[in-house]
């Protein structure tokens, strides 16, 4: 067997060569094998879709580009991760593993046991590099967001040269390939890292004016928010260069520029919860699965309706403004904050459903599905972590409030163009109601305001209990959010400013 001399980089979630941690040792170690495993059993979990493989699909393409043009193309590779290091091992290519630390699902959370196991028994190390604001074994989370401000203060790592190697690149599989049925997403975002540092130049130039007071709205959030989260949740931008480039952004506006610095300081804290999400499940994996306050276990039914589930996914409750969300996510891929929590909450307390079926329903609608976020948020949504607000929205009332014309409405529900504009969040209140509902668009399944009060009955009776404020005190402990000082985190953002202010930022040219 020839010597062992190729530093195996397995890319994952990071999809990109700058700030590329492991990529940038790797190459300092010796001449670089980039790798990325399409798993087809990864590929076949409750939370994947055709929206999201597509998305990774085109961003592989580029990353191949990109990656060529520092000399050495990605590899990619089908089949089981341990069965592609396996036969790199026995071909003598393999001498060491890299990658960054993932905060997954829990499939690939004991597939990366197992590559474990597999690299100790073969004796091949395997250096995981943190890749954004969350850490592995936290103890605390004292002083949590002031180590993320000084961590995307550090410099951002530039892509390194890469030795070229003989190794075929082989093609990137389609999602029929994959066996994933087309779901439906004509609008989804494209992926790559043209199209994202495309995103984060509009969004900080132009877009993201308006993004506190729109950011809300279905309608105007679609433009006004980031449209980063993709690009995010597949590592084709780190949370560096976007938190970086944010801080760079806000220090040149002008004086005047209030509303704009008020956007840019409500996006900065939203980078935050990002990875503050993200640590939650970093640090207790079971609540992609299990309620994360355990007196919520027996609250709702399993298996949970059928027939009220596949209603509430394909948008048809009879709620114009839940349904006209529901179809908006399964063309587009992405609904804005608010909405996805609304719809979420419908879910959990007005249909009272068990929130992991919906939850993976939105998982595989969302292409920027980023498992950490999404089932701490799922869980907060659906009133089941013990310390968060409960919070029953109103479909009816988030429709008069964020869509008051009816616009978005209108855009999604076709069926309802004769319902007159007065009606059009209330359809059952118009005089043209009988030729409409039940034949063109569905009879309400639920009463909002019945199902809201059954609903916060039944929750605020388990978290009068004192059995349930002493589990909701230790959830705070492990999990809740702390403020770090003031000045520290102003002294580590201006640090991250001076070392954006190196790079040639995107908006470096602007007026």
């Amino acid at each position: 067997m020839r010597k062992l001399t190729l530093q195996v980089v397995w890319f994952k979630r990071d999809l990109r060569a700058t700030d590329h941690a492991a990529l940038a040792r790797a190459a300092a170690c010796g001449p670089v094998l980039p790798l990325y495993v399409v798993e087809p059993d990864l590929w076949q979990q409750p939370d994947a879709s055709a929206r999201q493989w597509g998305f990774v699909a085109e961003t592989l393409a580029e990353l191949r580009d990109d990656l060529a043009g520092l000399g050495q193309p990605l590899i990619v590779r089908y089949g089981p991760i341990l069965q592609v290091l396996a036969g790199l091992r026995q071909g003598g290519a393999l001498s060491t593993l890299w990658s960054h630390e993932e905060t997954g699902n829990d499939w690939t959370y004991r597939r990366d046991q197992q590559v474990a196991v597999w690299c100790r028994d073969q004796g091949v190390p395997w250096h995981e590099v943190q890749n954004h604001g969350v850490w592995r074994r936290l103890k605390s989370r004292n002083g949590w967001a002031q180590r993320w401000d000084q961590l995307m203060a550090q410099p951002i790592v530039s892509a390194p040269a890469l030795a070229p190697v003989a190794f075929d690149p082989q093609p990137i599989p389609s999602a029929r390939d994959l066996g994933l049925a087309a779901d439906g997403a004509q609008q989804r975002q494209t992926g790559g890292r043209f199209a994202a540092s495309h995103n984060l130049n509009s969004f900080l130039t132009t877009r993201g004016a308006q993004y506190q007071r729109a950011m809300s709205s279905p309608l105007e959030g679609a433009t006004a928010c980031s449209r980063l989260s993709p690009y995010l949740a597949w590592g084709v931008l780190s949370m560096r260069e976007v938190a970086q480039a944010t801080e760079t952004r806000r220090r040149l506006l002008p004086p005047r520029a209030s509303g704009w610095r008020r956007s840019l300081r409500s996006f900065s804290g939203r980078l935050h919860w990002h990875c503050h999400f993200i640590q939650k499940l970093e640090d207790e994996p079971r609540i992609e699965f299990e309620n994360l306050h355990r007196l919520y276990d027996a609250l709702r039914p399993k298996p949970p309706d059928a027939t009220l589930l596949r209603q509430w996914a394909l948008g048809e409750t009879g709620y114009p403004f839940l349904d006209a969300c529901m179809r908006s996510l399964q063309a587009t891929g992405w609904l804005n904050f608010r909405m996805r929590a609304m719809v979420m909450a419908t879910a959990a307390y007005h249909l009272w459903l068990d929130w992991r079926a919906p939850g993976l329903h939105l998982a595989r609608m969302f292409t920027d599905y980023e498992p950490g976020i999404h089932w701490s948020q799922v869980q907060m949504q659906s009133g089941t972590t013990g310390i968060n607000t409960v919070r029953i929205y109103n479909p009816v009332k988030q429709g008069y409030d964020q869509d008051p014309q009816g616009v978005f409405i209108r855009r999604w529900l076709p069926e309802l163009a004769e319902i007159p504009d007065h009606a059009i969040h209330e359809p059952w209140k118009s005089d043209t109601a009988s030729a409409i509902i039940g034949r063109h668009y569905p009879a309400r399944v639920f009463d909002h305001l019945l199902a809201a009060k059954a609903a916060r009955d039944k929750i605020w009776a388990i978290r009068k209990s004192d059995t349930f404020r002493a589990e909701a005190q230790a959830i705070v402990a492990k999990h809740a959010s702390r403020k770090s000082p003031r000045p520290a985190r102003r002294k580590a953002k201006a640090k991250a400013a001076d070392a954006a202010a190196q790079l040639r930022l995107p908006f470096d040219d602007m007026p």
